[in-house]
């Protein structure tokens, strides 16, 4: 978090006669500007998984954080569309938009002038990143946001028996290749397949992470849906059915875990999601103009960051990015080095990840660097108290896997430092423990992390 937003969103000790006055903001600082025209003071578009409830929340969040009175969230006469509207303290009505069409349509929105923010439930492609070039880099630091972190749950319906698939299982699930449960151990049933359509981010990701790493496309027969919630509902009430969605949507459906190349399989658990280490994890964010953006863009992008914005991602249903300490079991498997670090020490919910061949932090790790410092300050960890593990992707040069591993620690480390803490130890474990197949790109990607652990 900035030192402006801390400012922005913490500091409610202001005069009520400057309030009353319309002077300043309820958050201390110069009030937003209310546009004179009667239009929205934020337009987003794009995925549905942010904006189907997240993105309009914290538009709520951000409004009451400005001490605007009347704060609704209702739907428009479009499906999935909606409109947040206030009232100031001197009476002016305020209002925002969300259309949440697709993750597709949010970049389209900032190319065309028509959107603010673009939500987005996967990066953004490198064709549209071109396609967008003319506004600037929208892989800046100032472009894109990460604001909160989901898991991609695969459902079934709650009488399924089945508790576990791997990739490749669901790979072959949804390209029409398994057509009955009891291929797969479970009931003698049809399989019935339902995905979200083809402009989400949420089956971008299913495609990327499942599908085309197995070179098989999508199964004509499914059904398709606009809405998470639509799709988990569906789930629900049909025996031989399997699908996937959002965390939020998890609703009454069945969650399975999963698992991926080398790694357990594993549940969406909001811990092991945090990490990131769930297979099907993945971050949710928002593009911005890179050169160009109004006060509100600013001001709500900063609120997201604060706390009170990241406790409004927890209440949605997804993931914050809040630093905890959790207990992680010690297994037999494990190298001895890290079963003794997991009986002695506690994990920190936060993976620093990297670019491919590189010990340069990505956009997310720039603002865990001063979560992570703040958590260690509060807990009065701040020297010798903290310990580093850093790992790789597999390569044909163990030796190199190794090297980077320990570069990527000492790359945070040398950041900490930075920030007042001094580590007890780092350490660099090569491609040892991966948390995804190395065989595509994004799997490389989680398994290319530095872990942080507190004594």
């Amino acid at each position: 978090m900035t030192s402006r937003s801390v400012g922005r969103f913490r500091n409610r000790a202001l005069p009520l006669l400057l309030l009353a006055l319309g002077c300043v903001s309820n958050t201390g600082l110069a009030a937003l500007p209310i546009p004179a025209d009667g239009s929205p003071v934020l337009r987003i578009q794009g995925s549905n998984t942010v904006g189907a409830k997240l993105a309009p929340m914290l538009i709520a969040g951000l409004f009451e954080a400005e001490g605007y009175e009347e704060v609704s969230i209702r739907p428009t006469e479009v499906e999935n569309e909606q409109r947040i509207s206030a009232r100031t303290a001197q009476g002016k009505q305020v209002y925002a938009t969300v259309a949440a069409h697709g993750t597709g349509t949010g970049f389209a929105g900032l190319k065309n002038g028509q959107g603010d923010l673009a939500a987005a439930s996967r990066p953004i492609k490198t064709g549209e990143r071109t396609e967008l070039a003319g506004l600037g880099d929208m892989r800046s630091a100032k472009a894109e946001q990460v604001i909160a972190i989901d898991g991609l749950a695969i459902v079934v319906h709650p009488g399924n028996a089945l508790a576990s698939l791997t990739t490749v299982q669901l790979a072959a699930l949804f390209a029409g290749e398994i057509r009955n449960w009891r291929e797969l151990g479970g009931p003698d049933l049809p399989v019935r397949l339902h995905a979200r359509d083809d402009r989400s981010g949420t089956y971008d990701t299913f495609n990327e992470l499942v599908l085309a790493r197995q070179g098989k496309t999508l199964w004509s027969d499914a059904k398709r849906y606009e809405s998470n919630d639509e799709l988990s509902r569906a789930v629900t009430l049909d025996p031989g059915a399997i699908g996937f969605t959002g965390l939020a949507s998890l609703g009454k459906a069945k969650a399975l875990a999963i698992a991926d190349g080398d790694s357990q399989p594993m549940p969406p658990s909001r811990a092991l999601v945090a990490t990131e280490d769930y297979p099907l994890s993945r971050r949710l964010f928002l593009y911005a103009h890179p050169l160009k953006q109004s006060p509100w863009t600013e001001a709500y992008i900063e609120f997201i960051h604060s706390r009170a914005g990241q406790n409004i991602v927890e209440r949605s249903g997804y993931v914050a990015q809040h630093v905890e300490a959790i207990r992680q079991t010690a297994l037999v498997d494990m190298p001895v080095f890290y079963q003794q670090l997991a009986s002695e020490a506690q994990r920190l919910t936060v993976n620093f990840r990297f670019e491919e061949g590189s010990a340069q932090l990505d956009n997310k790790a720039q603002r865990d660097l001063e979560r992570v410092a703040e958590y260690l300050r509060d807990n009065g960890k701040l020297t010798d108290s903290a310990a580093l593990v850093g790992f790789g992707d597999a390569t044909g040069d163990p030796a190199r896997a190794a090297l980077l591993s320990k570069l990527r620690a000492m790359t945070v480390r040398r950041e900490l430092n930075k920030r007042g803490v001094f580590l007890k130890e780092i350490n660099g474990m090569g491609s040892e423990l991966p948390v995804a197949s190395n065989d595509a790109g994004s799997g490389r990607v989680k398994n290319r992390r530095v872990e942080v652990w507190v004594y």
